[in-house]
């Protein structure tokens, strides 16, 4: 039987908004006004709560770095 609390051996597929600004180094406030504009990494919601998959903000990071790359050679 598998263990389903999330740790380092098991990372929580889904995070909270709190979670994502921690693991993005942003404000909570910086993350919801992205939502608000339309930008920022994707989220979505999950019962009443905004909930970030985690490959999703590894993907935007990701995103970001190469728009970066390309905006400045």
């Amino acid at each position: 039987m598998t263990d389903p609390t999330p740790g380092l051996e098991h990372p929580a597929e889904l995070l909270t908004i709190g979670e994502a600004a921690q693991l993005l180094r942003a404000p909570v406030a910086t993350l919801r006004y992205w939502r608000h504009l339309g930008t920022g990494p994707h989220s979505f919601r999950l019962g009443r709560r905004v909930v970030y998959r985690r490959d999703d903000l590894h993907a935007w990071i990701d995103a970001e770095r190469r728009q970066t790359a390309t905006d400045h050679p």
